[in-house]
Parts: C-alpha cells; sequence; structure tokens
C-alpha cells in the first residue's frame, strides 16, 4: 500500500507535546498518522460501548478498570483514540492527574472539540489542538512527484489529498475515479452520513441542497438560498437563514469559505474534490440511485477536472507564499488565483488546464491579468501547449511548480 508522509502534519503534532488534542473530519487519516508516525508506549482505542482496547496486547477493559490502568502508567507517551466515548468525568479525571508524561487524545468530532477548548472546558490549557485536514498538497505532491510527472502528477495529488482513497488508487487517476464514483457511490453517501452522525447533526435535505448547490457552481448564499426556496427546502427565500448551515459544513471542514475581493460576501467551495463530485453527479444525474455508466462519469470527470486544478494550486500557492487567497471577480472577468499580503494584492495568476492554449486566449489573459501591478502568473501542464508566451506574465508548468514546492524557484 502506497503511504504518503505527511511531513507538515507530523511536525504540527511533534510541536504540540506533551498534551494534544488531534481533531479533524472523518476518514482524514489522523489515527493512522498518530500510529505510525510518531513515538508512544501505550495505545488506547475506545470503544462505542466505552470498553477500551489496548491495541499492543488485545487487553479490553471496562471504564472503570481503564481510569486504574491509565492513573498507573501516566508519566508514559499514551494515545487514547475516540476519547470522546468515554464519559464526562474523564475529562475532571485528566484534570485531576495534571500533565505528567505524553497525551494524544484523538477525537473526529469537532463539536466537542470547540466545547473543549471553552472557557468551561476541564481541558482547557492542559491540551494543545492540532486540527487534522485533507493531506496538505504540498506534502502530495513532492511524495507522488517520484513516480508520476506533468499532467498526471497534479491530477492525482488533487484527489490522492483524500486519504481513504490511497489504498484503492492505481493510475491512471482518471479512470481511477471513474471506477471508483461507479463501484463506491453508496460508500461516499455512507462517509459523508458519519460526518454528520460524529458532529450530532441530521443530514437532512437542506444539508444536502446545500452541498449538492455547490458541487453545480450555485456558491454563493444567495444563490443557494434561491435554489432551496425553490424547492421546498427552506421557508423563506432568506440567505441570513441559511448561513447556520453553511457555517456548520465550513466548521466541519466539507466546505470552504473564499472571500470575493472588494466584496461583501464568500464563495463556497467543496474541500474535497472527490466529495464534490460526488455531489455533481448527484445532483445532474441521481447516480447514486439510477445506474449511470463509468464512461459517463469519466466525462463529467474530465469536465470538472480542470476546475479542481485551479482549486488545488489555489491553496499551494497560498501555503507555499505565505500569502492569504481571495477570489476577484469584476463585471467582464474572473482571476483564478488572487494571493494577498494583508490587504496588498502580491499574486494574480490564471490556469489553463488544456493541451492546447491559443494566441486569442493568451490575449485574453494578458488584458486580465495586466490590470494588477503585481506578480502575474500563467499556470498550465507543459509550456509547449501554448501558442505563444504571454508578455510581461511568468509561465509555470508542473516542473516549475514543483521547484518551487521544493524552495529552488523564487
Amino acid at each position: 500500500m502506497r503511504i504518503i508522509p505527511r511531513r507538515i502534519d507530523i511536525e504540527r503534532v511533534e510541536k504540540a507535546k506533551p498534551w494534544r488534542m488531534i481533531y479533524g473530519r472523518r476518514k482524514t487519516g489522523k489515527t493512522f498518522l498518530i500510529e505510525n508516525f510518531t513515538d508512544y508506549d501505550y495505545f488506547f482505542f475506545v470503544n462505542r460501548d466505552t470498553t477500551v482496547l489496548d491495541k499492543k496486547t488485545g487487553e479490553k477493559y471496562n471504564y472503570k478498570e481503564f481510569l486504574t490502568i491509565l492513573r498507573a502508567l501516566m508519566g508514559n507517551r499514551i494515545v487514547i483514540d475516540e476519547f470522546h466515548r468515554l464519559p464526562e468525568d474523564f475529562l475532571d479525571f485528566l484534570h485531576s492527574i495534571g500533565k505528567k508524561g505524553e497525551l494524544t487524545l484523538i477525537t473526529s468530532t469537532l463539536w466537542l472539540s470547540k466545547k473543549l477548548l471553552s472557557g468551561r472546558s476541564p481541558l482547557l490549557g492542559l491540551v494543545y489542538p492540532v486540527r487534522i485536514g485533507l493531506i496538505d498538497e504540498r506534502d502530495i505532491l513532492l511524495e507522488l512527484s517520484k513516480d508520476l510527472s506533468g499532467k498526471e502528477l497534479i491530477e492525482t495529488a488533487v484527489y490522492l489529498r483524500e486519504p481513504f482513497l490511497i489504498p484503492y488508487y492505481k493510475p491512471p487517476i482518471r479512470d481511477f475515479l471513474a471506477s471508483y464514483l461507479y463501484e463506491a457511490r453508496l460508500m461516499i453517501k455512507e462517509l459523508i452520513g458519519e460526518i454528520f452522525d460524529e458532529e450530532r447533526r441530521e443530514l437532512t435535505n437542506v444539508y444536502e441542497g446545500v452541498m449538492k448547490a455547490v458541487a453545480d457552481g450555485r456558491n454563493v448564499s444567495t444563490e443557494i438560498s434561491s435554489l432551496l426556496f425553490s424547492r421546498g427546502l427552506l421557508a423563506k427565500d432568506n440567505p441570513g437563514v441559511l448561513q447556520k448551515y453553511l457555517n456548520v459544513l465550513t466548521e466541519m471542514g466539507v466546505l470552504e469559505r473564499v472571500i470575493v475581493y472588494g466584496k461583501k460576501r464568500f464563495r463556497y467551495y467543496h474541500a474535497s474534490p472527490l466529495i464534490d463530485l460526488h455531489y455533481y453527479l448527484e445532483e445532474k444525474y441521481s447516480y447514486t440511485e439510477i445506474d449511470v455508466s463509468v464512461d459517463f462519469i469519466r466525462k463529467v470527470i474530465n469536465a470538472k477536472i480542470p476546475f479542481h486544478v485551479e482549486q488545488f494550486f489555489r491553496n499551494l500557492l497560498s501555503k507555499v507564499l505565505g500569502l492569504t487567497h481571495q477570489r476577484i471577480e469584476e463585471r467582464d472577468f474572473d482571476i483564478d488565483v488572487a494571493l494577498f499580503e494583508f490587504k496588498k494584492i502580491k499574486l494574480v495568476g490564471e490556469v489553463k488546464w488544456k493541451n492546447f492554449v491559443s494566441r486569442s486566449e493568451i490575449r485574453k489573459i494578458e488584458d486580465s491579468l495586466g490590470k494588477f501591478k503585481c506578480r502575474r502568473v500563467l499556470i498550465v501542464p507543459d509550456k509547449n501547449c501554448v501558442e505563444r508566451e504571454p508578455e510581461g506574465i511568468d509561465m509555470w508548468d508542473v516542473e516549475d511548480v514543483l521547484e518551487l514546492v521544493r524552495g529552488l524557484k523564487a
């Protein structure tokens, strides 16, 4: 099985010693990361019935037995996975012990994580929180570059950020995704249901309506509200009412929120390209209920990939360059990548993820990016795909981006 060393996340976890709480959405590889890339003496897993399994010895304990054992072991390096399943007085128990040894708590419940960091929590000030999301763009790109290159490298990196795909992956990525979505569509639906179960929230028609709308390109609250109202999912066409749903989905890590520069609004996107594909197919073709062929799913993937690649580059460059990203929308053009240092625009970019970029397209890019007095970049799969080089614009292909991530390119 391919293993992606998550160096950036491991570094964040190591800095959080001695007591830390690892949290994040379901199926983001939290347990795998701690179990395989950190040092510990004891690793306990809490079952749904609150019994506790010692993963090294296979011994199982009830809650009272576990507290006795844990008290005796404090001072060692201990991991407790799914600790939120233990009774509430467990937090008071930890508070009474105080910081001894190293303790790692793992949970998939974001609502509890938020509660545990509030002013009344016994753990406030005792544990350092570390949120684990999808695999960092830099880590996945560098690791996959050992075996892949060019377009295939970028497109594979875009989707394998979702850790649970990695054990099943077989190249090429477009064929793999089509087969996976066809065979595992119900499993993806169950995964999304599990995410909501962990948050003690019901996966209602409103939440599903929001996620379908976002996947279909309606990613401003006013557009989503109007669509859900027309379908009878909202009593009023009121973006203010919808906002609480958008906030929850953003906090859960299902959606990401991007500021629109100079406008008092946000745009929302699926954080996971795989989940975006799932809900697009569900919105357009009800593919979990009606048999849709693998070949048809592949056509949808082909159409969606440029958008997901653009999202990948936007987030990647933001992290590599240490800048924040916003979206620039004007009446006659949009900017794919816009990176800021505080309120100052430092870089604007266009992503053309295709095999041929014509002279007329280059001219439009020059016109759009030329309106900004900052670094201007055109990102393409290969520099040979452009009919002519743009003027006053840096052109980056996959190798240039790799050099940037490796720190070889300024």
